[in-house]
């Protein structure tokens, strides 16, 4: 996929390398991703090559952003220093 590519141009279906163009991340990275589950994918084709939705990316994406910003916010609250705090302590309260 290059810059020049439109998205209407590529299709509904996007490869492995095309994703982790998108991504920015290494092909293996994109691979990880869609064998673990955490980026939906299927599998075409008489190899099993995998492709993935480009609808299903960018909710991907749209949900790692409100993940990013809901891990601020927690952060950012009293309720992530009481986290922090309770990792300084095992099961029994001891240091």
């Amino acid at each position: 996929m290059t810059g020049a590519d439109s998205s209407a141009s590529v299709g509904r279906f996007l490869t492995l390398a095309d994703t982790a163009e998108v991504l920015n991340i290494s092909l293996g990275q994109a691979y990880a991703l869609v064998r673990s589950g955490e980026l939906p994918a299927i599998k075409v084709g008489g190899r099993g090559q995998w492709r993935v939705e480009r609808d299903v990316l960018e909710s991907y994406i749209s949900a790692k952003y409100e993940e990013s910003r809901r891990l601020s916010r927690w952060n950012q609250s009293d309720l992530g220093d009481v986290a922090d705090v309770a990792d300084l302590f095992d099961r029994d309260g001891r240091r």
